[in-house]
């Protein structure tokens, strides 16, 4: 909701620009006291700049089609196509030779039936920015993967102020590209929207993304992200007012199944870091 409040004042690449330079700044004093405070736990570590290239380009491309995707389609479509990303994440993990377990593959299964009956209404149509927001789950679903790769081998916090700074730098050379106005007035009217985006969002959400997928398996972590739509509804219902019908309550019902399903399954680690331990 507060991307597309944002995006009535400034354009999507501005917007994700300026939050994520946001969250990089909100973000770097922690940065520096953790430096060597995280060891990682490869002998020899990956070298920092790769992963902050790698993390933040996936990070741009997913950001900036989602939000141009929301100029042309519905915030229940853009949120039910991207998080179709917790469908590709365990496919991209079997085509990269990693063993995706029942439970996980269920469980996805359910989160997706839930993610559609919470965020899609009966009338269902295929806006043109749907095709934006599918394309862009196929780089949700990257990002998780690049992030389970990078975040055990370098200190999380790093990459995570890496991956914004890259993302910030890249969307503000795309809306200076494509003309996007950066006029103080619009700026100043998305201040909530950016001051969300970037502290909460970017800042706290996917910074603890990023340090949790130092021990979780990514199908596992795709499932566990999606459920921001279940809490959003939850809290609408119980905050402001909003209705939760039942189909909405059963669609909640599911996703909480899926993620039940892929961590209580019996099965072997998949997508585990290699490695042996330094010590």
């Amino acid at each position: 909701m507060a991307q597309r409040v944002g995006m009535e004042h400034v354009g999507p690449f501005v917007f994700n620009g300026v939050r994520f330079a946001l969250g990089a700044c909100a973000l770097l004093p922690l940065a520096i006291r953790s430096t060597g405070r995280i060891v990682p736990r490869e002998c020899s570590p990956t070298p920092a700049w790769l992963g902050y290239l790698c993390a933040g380009t996936a990070l741009t491309a997913g950001a900036s089609l989602q939000q141009i995707g929301m100029l042309h389609t519905t915030a229940g479509n853009a949120g039910f196509i991207t998080c179709l990303y917790v469908i590709l994440v365990p496919l991209f993990a079997a085509l990269l030779g990693n063993r995706t377990p029942l439970g996980t593959v269920l469980g996805a299964l359910c989160a997706v039936a839930g993610m559609y009956l919470l965020s899609i209404n009966e009338q269902f149509h295929i806006n043109p920015g749907d095709l934006l927001e599918l394309i862009g789950a196929f780089f949700w679903a990257g990002h998780v993967l690049v992030a389970a790769w990078f975040a055990p081998r370098m200190n999380p916090i790093h990459l995570a102020v890496g991956q914004y700074a890259v993302c910030s730098v890249l969307s503000l050379i795309f809306a200076v590209w494509t003309g996007e106005s950066f006029a103080l007035e619009g700026l100043m009217d998305a201040a909530v929207p950016i001051l969300y985006g970037g502290l909460l969002s970017v800042g706290l959400a996917y910074t603890l993304q990023l340090v949790a997928q130092r021990d979780a398996n990514p199908s596992h972590a795709a499932i566990i992200l999606s459920l921001e739509s279940v809490f959003a509804a939850l809290g609408g219902w119980l905050l402001i007012g909003e209705t939760l019908t039942p189909r909405g309550l059963v669609g909640c019902a599911l996703m909480l199944a899926g993620m039940l399903l892929s961590e209580l399954w019996p099965r072997k680690n998949g997508l585990a870091p290699e490695g042996g331990s330094c010590t």
